[in-house]
Order: structure tokens, then sequence, then C-alpha cells
């Protein structure tokens, strides 16, 4: 069965960055688009970022481009987000999860089978 664990999450003021990280077992993740959601409290997931099976596309909500990064390895079975320029607003649960297609990007969490537990980002003002 797929596993997917997030680390990298913590406290840190605003203008800081972080980079989360995203290890997947039991399972390939060559072959699927992945994503990065995030939940504040309060409120519902959102997908902030996507990149497809070969990394060559990605995708970025409006609230994070140009801030955020995302990129895989597959041969590592990793996902990252890369997380510059941070801000209160960005204080949220975020996970990461794994498509049901190779492309995908569409963002719409139905479509993603296999999710992890969640790590916590806070951003102090």
């Amino acid at each position: 069965q797929v596993a997917l664990v997030e680390s990298g999450g913590g406290l840190v003021q605003s203008g800081g960055s972080l980079r989360l990280f995203c290890v997947v077992s039991g399972g390939s993740v060559s072959r699927y688009a992945m994503g990065w959601f995030r939940q504040a409290p309060g409120k519902e997931r959102r997908y902030i970022s996507g990149i497809d099976w070969s990394g060559r596309k990605t995708k970025y909500s409006d609230s994070v481009r140009g801030r955020f990064t995302i990129s895989r390895d597959n041969a590592k079975n990793m996902l990252y987000l890369q997380m510059n320029d941070l801000k209160p607003e960005d204080t949220a649960v975020y996970y990461c999860a794994r498509e049901n297609q190779a492309y995908g990007l569409g963002g719409d969490p139905r479509f993603f089978g296999s999710w992890g537990q969640g790590t916590q980002v806070t951003v102090s003002s």
C-alpha cells in the first residue's frame, strides 16, 4: 500500500523560507502527477501546486505563484516544495498527494488517490 509522509514544516518568520519534503513508499511515483495542498484552520483544503510525472509541467495557485517551487525526484520517490517569502496567510497544514494519472494538474482532490498526513507550517508576522 502506498504511503506518503511529509516533513520540513515548522515555525518561520514572515519573509522566511522552508522546504517541504514528501517521501513515497510502497509504490512508484514515476507514472503519476503529484500535488501539494494546504488547509488553514476553519477553511477547506486547497490545491496550491502540482507537477506532472516527468517534472516538466508544473502548476501553481495564484496565492503562491512566484514564491513557491515544486519539484520531484522520481528515482528517490520524492516530492519537494520550496517556499520562499512566506507570509502569515501561508500558515496551514500542508499535504502532499499522488494523483491517479500521469499528467493531471487539474487540482481536483477527487483525482488524488493517496495522501500524506500533513505537516504544519506556521508563519509569524
